[in-house]
């Protein structure tokens, strides 16, 4: 049961240390959808979105309204289309059209699921929704991209991944004259989730029930704000009892609204994302959490574990809190998005290498990092591969989401503003591994898979 007191203990929290629910989404099956005909196809994938999310976004304002919680974002997730294009054949651009003509007709703020899942080989209907990606992300507003190219079972998708390094340079150089946009609403994952509420790599997953609110809890500032309190020589385990005590009372929090949602939607609810999802707002940085650990700056060493006990912290925090933890769960790392991190990189205390470090022990992978212009497609699709290894290796979910500055100096950057932020191009290593890349085929999924 619920206890409203732990509820009400988080007010500070929201007043003062910018806690907010991150997002309510619904997921929504669009199995039922598919169709020969595209054009019927789009018709009744418009037709049950629009049906099932006509209320989301006012029963979001009207749980802020009751408990004086934010909710930032409403959002939608659904079947990966490619399935559909599977079906129905035809230009899958028409399918990402009318996502986005039904979300905004809702009013949510982004809708993903224009997606596949190719970790072990690719169909007709993938590489077709593949190479539609950068036209259609160019093409509209609120749609979001991903692409699963490997797993802990299967593999990585080499060949996937080579044509992942292309469609990310192509999604940037399409939308240029717009701070190269589409290439931040694409997502490349290895060991992909079925039940993300984040963007932009949320889908719905075909385990998944018809339609599920999923609820994503943010609260970088809270975490720093308690550990500020603490004595600057209290030892390791002290610290980290104090971040599982913060995570379960912002659990709390989640599962309370996501109950809700659902009961109201008349629908079930899922899961709740427990992640520290950053935003360049000041007090909302994940890392400032590891500088008021003890580093002076994010990028020292010491980042990686830090990190690492932070993400385990909160999992063991939100776990006591919900049976219904999931997603992602930990402490994510979006470079253009953290205040923390967006100032150790313009100083020159982190970069990518230190980052993929982070990644093996973070929640997700390399996030909103923007690379050079001119970073070729192979460098691109072999930075991809390197994630997705650490993935495949680990058992977890890692992912990549890199924004080419088209047109833009090496000195430069690209700000778009809001929950994106900005951030400096950062250098990459140019030393070619197009011999590699260009092998195509499967590497071939780890000895640890084998677990039946």
């Amino acid at each position: 049961m619920i206890n409203m007191n732990d509820i009400l203990e988080t007010l500070n929290m929201i007043e003062n240390e910018n806690l907010d629910i991150r997002t309510i989404t619904m997921g929504i099956s669009l199995v039922d959808c598919a169709d020969g005909d595209i054009d019927r196809a789009c018709e009744k994938v418009y037709k049950k979105i629009t049906r099932c999310a006509k209320d989301l976004v006012a029963t979001g304002e009207q749980i802020e309204r009751k408990y004086g919680i934010p909710i930032v974002n409403k959002r939608i997730s659904v079947t990966p289309i490619s399935q559909l294009v599977a079906a129905s054949g035809g230009d899958p651009i028409k399918y990402a059209k009318t996502l986005d003509k039904a979300a905004k007709d809702v009013g949510v703020n982004f809708i993903g699921g224009y997606s596949a899942l190719v970790h072990k080989g690719m169909s007709a209907g993938d590489l077709a929704l593949i190479e539609s990606i950068p036209e259609a992300l160019a093409q509209t507003d609120h749609v979001c991209s991903s692409v699963n190219i490997g797993s802990t079972r299967a593999g990585i998708n080499m060949d996937a991944v080579r044509l992942m390094g292309n469609i990310v340079r192509e999604c940037a150089v399409l939308t240029q004259d717009n701070m190269c946009v589409g290439a931040t609403k694409l997502v490349v994952f290895c060991n992909a989730v079925e039940d993300n509420p984040f963007m932009a790599g949320a889908f719905h997953g075909v385990g998944e029930p018809d339609v599920v609110i999923n609820v994503g809890v943010s609260g970088p500032g809270v975490v720093r704000a308690a550990l500020a309190k603490l004595p600057k020589d209290a030892p390791l385990e002290v610290v980290a009892e104090e971040i599982k005590r913060t995570a379960f009372k912002i659990t709390r929090m989640g599962q309370l609204v996501g109950t809700e949602a659902a009961e109201t939607l008349s629908v079930p609810f899922g899961i709740v994302d427990i992640s520290l999802a950053p935003t360049p707002a000041v007090g909302d940085s994940v890392a400032h959490i590891l500088e008021e650990i003890g580093l002076d700056q994010v990028g020292a060493y010491g980042t990686v574990a830090t990190l690492a006990m932070l993400n385990d912290a909160v999992k063991k925090g939100g776990v006591m809190a919900s049976s219904s933890v999931g997603g992602l769960s930990g402490a994510f790392i979006p470079v253009s998005e953290d205040a923390g991190m967006i100032a150790a990189v313009e100083q020159g205390n982190l970069n990518i290498e230190m980052l993929t470090a982070m990644t093996a022990v973070c929640s997700v992978g390399l996030d909103m990092i923007v690379v050079p212009g001119d970073t070729t497609a192979e460098v691109i699709s072999a930075i991809i591969a390197d994630e997705a290894a650490i993935g495949m290796i680990n058992s977890k979910t890692t992912a990549v989401r890199l924004i080419p500055a088209i047109g833009v100096s090496d000195e430069g950057e690209l700000d778009w503003g809001g929950l994106f932020g900005k951030a400096k191009v950062m250098p990459l290593n140019t030393t070619k591994p197009d011999v590699f890349v260009h092998r195509g085929g499967r590497i071939p999924a780890p000895i640890q898979s084998l677990k039946n």
